[in-house]
């Protein structure tokens, strides 16, 4: 804590930095194609006990365990028939399997919250990639903000949550996707978290209807917790316009008079990948302003709308 973060390159000596940073046990941001993520080895109960305490996050909410390749992957977790198909057609991307952990894996219990399941997917994202290449080790990786907060999707939205809490963040821009991996779990599937890979696109691959589960109370996968992703201001949902005392967030050509608007062509993935964003952006207009809420505008529940719906949910529930 109290310490000065670095913004490291993307070139090789800043990738080289981050991996020696990592090495030592210290916690590193990087970017992924959903997400900036904040990595520790997974191996180090300490570098793991220093990514909760640098977000605040609870020691029950598991972490996702990010990975170069499969051959990686399967010496972390077992995988079924199903598991390696899903992984063959969908990694490197935005999609987290909770599969059953390897014993003798090495990987942190304060990882899996104790459970017998880990969390691990393989990012798309070039710098990801590269500098889990460079470190060589499995590295556990949540969101790099504080615990409940807005997510973040570029360095500069790191920094802004975590400046003098972590040693460095490697700025690769901002993130395409905009919001977390899917979570899913196997035998059978449930969807565990909406995320950057729709669901119907899983069904289609699976031959089946994703059944939804996790417990607030009892997550079993990052993102569960009913109050997340919350802005400093309140959250109203499905506002067709707003109060005199509210940030409006349009969705859609028919919101034209809203202040921010996720996609004024009404396109889901461009709206994924300004979501947080103008979330953090309403806060600020909403501070300045002197407005009590944020009001957010319909948006369609299908595809990667239904992850942007769960993401306002929780930003609307009720604060701890």
């Amino acid at each position: 804590m109290n310490q000065k973060t670095e913004r490291l390159g993307t070139d090789p000596a800043g990738l080289a930095r981050a991996a020696q940073l990592l090495g030592a046990g210290a916690l590193v941001a990087f970017p992924t194609e959903t997400v900036y993520g904040l990595g520790g080895d997974a191996r180090s109960d300490l570098a793991v006990a220093r990514i909760f305490e640098a977000k605040g996050r609870p020691r029950f909410n598991p972490l996702i365990v990010h990975l170069p390749d499969l051959a990686a992957a399967e010496t972390i977790a077992v995988f079924s028939p199903q598991a390696r198909a899903l992984a063959t057609a969908f990694w490197p991307g935005p999609l987290t399997l909770v599969l059953p952990l390897r014993p003798e894996a090495g990987i942190s219990d304060l990882v899996t919250a104790g459970l017998p399941t880990v969390a691990i997917r393989v990012p798309e994202h070039p710098v990801a990639r590269a500098l889990l290449a460079a470190y060589g080790g499995p590295l556990a990786a949540p969101s790099a903000n504080p615990s409940g907060k807005i997510s973040p999707t570029c360095a500069d939205d790191v920094l802004d949550g975590l400046d003098g809490r972590i040693a460095a963040v490697v700025d690769g821009g901002p993130c395409a996707v905009g919001v977390e991996s899917t979570i899913l779990a196997l035998d059978p599937p449930v969807l565990l978290r909406p995320g950057g890979l729709p669901a119907e696109v899983l069904e289609a691959a699976l031959g089946q209807p994703l059944d939804m589960g996790g417990d607030a109370t009892k997550p079993t996968a990052p993102g569960q917790l009913l109050s997340h992703y919350a802005p400093g201001a309140l959250v109203r949902l499905e506002a067709s316009a707003p109060a005199s005392n509210e940030i409006w967030i349009g969705f859609g050509p028919e919101c034209e008079l809203a202040n921010l608007n996720l996609s004024p062509s009404g396109d889901l993935v461009k709206a994924a990948a300004n979501l947080f964003g103008a979330l953090r952006q309403a806060d600020r207009m909403a501070a300045a302003a002197g407005a009590v809420r944020i009001a957010v505008a319909p948006v369609p529940d299908h595809g990667l709308g239904r992850a942007i719906n769960d993401r306002l949910r929780r930003a609307a529930a009720p604060r701890p």
